[in-house]
């Protein structure tokens, strides 16, 4: 990923300046170009970059979009709007392949325009790609910094990113059975099972604990669960009469 660079042409909002960064930061992107930008000293810029301000102070300015792309072999025209001039129009899916895969042979970057026009018809012919991405058809306009974490994000994912899990370890049968046989006597004395059956109720509790998988903590937190029912029933007289 860092050899892709995300540039802005001519952003006419600070705040979604700032919002760019962050989702940048969010999907590890580290550097960002802008041509002929808004007021980047603007309180929110670096109200809405939040954790991102270093990229925001970071950004490089460059006077025009030809400037900004010099050292990029690579390069992609994001636009909403098709045409005669806007054909072969990729999905950010599709792009992030093409743009990791120039990941040896030089830099890439993803091109945005302006928040009411987008890029001119020249400034799309600059790069060498053109991306979209596809929305209902009734509405297709996306907020600025909606689209480049929609573009980063596919870029993130076809990189291998993923987000670290804690592995849930399903609690060992013996830990189970004994949960079971507390259940069981927790329920008998409450009389909510059959003490001629109680098999038969508690096959549902083993089914309804199996689909859940659960782990040792939540086995502990039921057998506390338990334990104070044990407690708050000492006095239990028998089930009411109807």
């Amino acid at each position: 990923m860092n050899h892709v660079i995300i540039i802005l042409v001519e952003p006419q909002n600070p705040g979604n300046v700032g919002m760019v960064c962050r989702a940048m930061k969010n999907m590890g992107l580290q550097e960002l170009r802008l041509v002929n930008p808004c007021r980047l000293d603007h309180p929110d810029a670096a109200k809405f970059a939040v954790a991102a301000r270093d990229l925001l102070e970071g950004a490089k300015i460059y006077p025009a979009l030809r400037e900004a792309l010099e050292d990029c072999p690579f390069s992609v025209a994001t636009t909403r709007r098709h045409g005669k001039y806007r054909q072969e129009i990729l999905t950010p899916g599709e792009i992030a392949v093409k743009v990791l895969g120039a990941s040896d042979t030089g830099r890439a970057a993803l091109v945005f325009g302006r928040e009411d026009s987008g890029l001119t018809t020249t400034e799309v012919a600059l790069c060498r790609w053109q991306a979209t991405i596809p929305t209902a058809g009734d509405y297709g306009s996306l907020n600025l910094a909606q689209a480049v974490l929609i573009f980063a994000y596919e870029l993130f994912r076809a990189a291998g990113g993923s987000v670290p899990r804690r592995e849930r370890v399903p609690a060992a049968s013996g830990e189970l059975e004994t949960l079971y046989d507390h259940m069981e006597q927790t329920f008998l004395r409450i009389g909510f099972l059959n003490p001629q059956n109680p098999a038969h109720i508690m096959r549902t509790f083993r089914r309804i604990l199996a689909r859940a998988e659960v782990d040792q903590r939540e086995v502990s937190v039921l057998r506390g669960l338990m334990a104070q029912i044990d407690w708050a029933a000492a006095g239990f007289k028998g089930k009411k009469k109807s």
